[in-house]
């Protein structure tokens, strides 16, 4: 961590950072686990004990495999070393199985595969423009992404209390954009390829990866206005980057098919007798409106960065059964946008204010009620307060009616945690408050994703002004 901290420029501040939180993260261990710790204690199990044409029929507990291939890999590799903690844990047999070594060991697990998110972290600190600053002032944007990213409150709660490994997959995605921001085109192609066949729930913003990659990558030359030459289209690297997306597929994919069993898998992957998972968008009006958003708003690197989280915003707003901790996949990028511009950064601090608080209703027992909210009130604290002090000298972060709103987030948890049990409605309308906190936010990121919208479209291109 050490090596990372002076190479992102920042000495030891960085290391510190990454240190503190991981930390943090050994001292969660003890808290509530949802029912994901099981569903990936299965998934263990089921690669481990079976052979591969059984995996994605496996259906002796309710979690059956529904991630794709890549994941399914991950599963088996960690299994590996799940064995010299507790062979029994990978029992198929063994449904709701825990001991405290399977704690330990699903706990590290997360902890440890964090290292890659971390990584990504300090290669996206890398890609932040210094020319027109100081160094002084160029690490304090450096310092104030790395905490939004590395101490995020929506990560720590979902990957570890609640329990998933969002921190391992959004570090792909990091890395992902961090290469196409060093111009490191079909490196990061890679990266998001192999991330979807990790997780599908990232089609959500392939969208913004095609068009941007069509547009800065296979056509070579642009006009000074900013528009593209369509004379200078190359269909080699086209060809270059389809290449990369089947060899990555078929490596994914190839021994299902092999087995035939690709309709199998897919149908794991895709349960339309549900509807639609919330991983997954459908052919309809949205797929038309993301790919017409991306064509008229990506400019550059960072034009690309407002598409990926407009359509990852679009997506969980407007989608079919989306599962609420989606958010995170527009939270994180968002990140990147806020220590750039006072616009963005008050996009940001509303987003994820409202996101982060939308997660609340996943950590219901009472010992993590102090935890989850001195976690979210030190992280907005931080964010609110660091975005001020940044952008000083240009114009508030919020106007009355957001200030007015982000503080009635406050009375909204006191009614929800300290006077709703204790009235006669609680036994009748058990779901008032997760009604009212889902309609609360919603408010707020719909909002967001509304002001995010309008500054594409009004924003001026980079490198120009209004006046241009």
């Amino acid at each position: 961590m050490a090596a990372l901290g002076v190479a992102t420029g920042g000495g030891d501040w960085f290391s510190a950072l990454a240190l503190g939180v991981t930390l943090l993260k050994c001292l969660l261990i003890p808290t509530y686990h949802s029912t994901d710790f099981e569903v990936h204690r299965n998934w263990l199990a089921i690669t481990h004990s079976l052979p591969i044409s059984q995996w994605y029929y496996e259906a002796t507990s309710e979690w059956t495999l529904d991630y794709p291939p890549f994941f399914a890999w991950f599963e088996y590799a960690l299994s590996h070393v799940a064995k010299y903690f507790d062979q029994e844990m990978l029992n198929v047999r063994n449904l709701n199985y825990s001991s405290s070594r399977t704690l330990l060991f699903q706990r590290f697990s997360v902890i440890f595969t964090d290292t890659l998110f971390v990584y990504a972290v300090h290669e996206c600190c890398k890609c932040i423009d210094g020319k027109k600053a100081g160094r002084e002032l160029t690490e304090k944007p450096k310092f104030i992404l790395s905490v939004l990213l590395l101490w995020n409150f929506g990560l720590l709660i979902v990957d570890h209390i609640h329990f998933q490994y969002n921190g391992f997959l959004s570090g792909l995605m990091l890395l992902s954009i961090a290469r196409l921001f060093q111009k490191r085109h079909k490196e990061g192609a890679f990266l998001f390829a192999v991330l979807l066949h990790f997780k599908h729930i990232y089609l959500y913003v392939a969208p913004a990866y095609g068009v941007y990659l069509l547009r800065s990558y296979c056509f070579t030359a642009n006009k000074p206005d900013g528009s593209i030459r369509w004379n200078s289209f190359s269909f080699l690297r086209l060809i270059s980057l389809g290449l990369i997306v089947f060899l990555v597929s078929a490596l994914s994919l190839g021994p299902f098919l092999a087995l035939n069993q690709l309709p199998q898998v897919f149908s794991r992957l895709f349960p339309f007798k549900r509807g639609l998972c919330h991983a997954y968008w459908a052919p309809n009006f949205w797929a038309l409106y993301s790919a017409l958003d991306k064509v008229l708003s990506i400019i550059g690197p960072r034009g690309f960065l407002r598409c990926l989280i407009l359509c990852a915003l679009s997506s969980f707003l407007f989608g079919w059964h989306v599962h609420e901790k989606a958010i995170l996949l527009a939270v994180l990028p968002m990140s990147l946008l806020s220590v750039g511009k006072a616009g963005d950064a008050s996009i940001f601090l509303i987003l994820t204010t409202t996101g982060h608080y939308s997660l609340f209703p996943l950590l219901f027992t009472a010992p993590e009620l102090p935890i989850k909210i001195l976690l979210m009130l030190l992280f907005t604290i931080y964010s609110v307060s660091s975005l001020k002090t940044l952008f000083r000298k240009e114009k508030p972060l919020f106007n009355w009616m957001e200030t007015f709103y982000l503080l009635g987030l406050g009375p909204l948890e006191v009614f929800c945690e300290f006077v709703f049990p204790f009235t006669s409605w609680k036994l009748k309308y058990p779901f008032i408050p997760l009604l009212l906190t889902s309609v609360y936010c919603a408010v707020g990121i719909t909002y967001a994703w509304f002001k995010l919208y309008v500054s594409v479209l009004t924003d001026p291109p980079v490198g120009k002004t209004k006046k241009q």
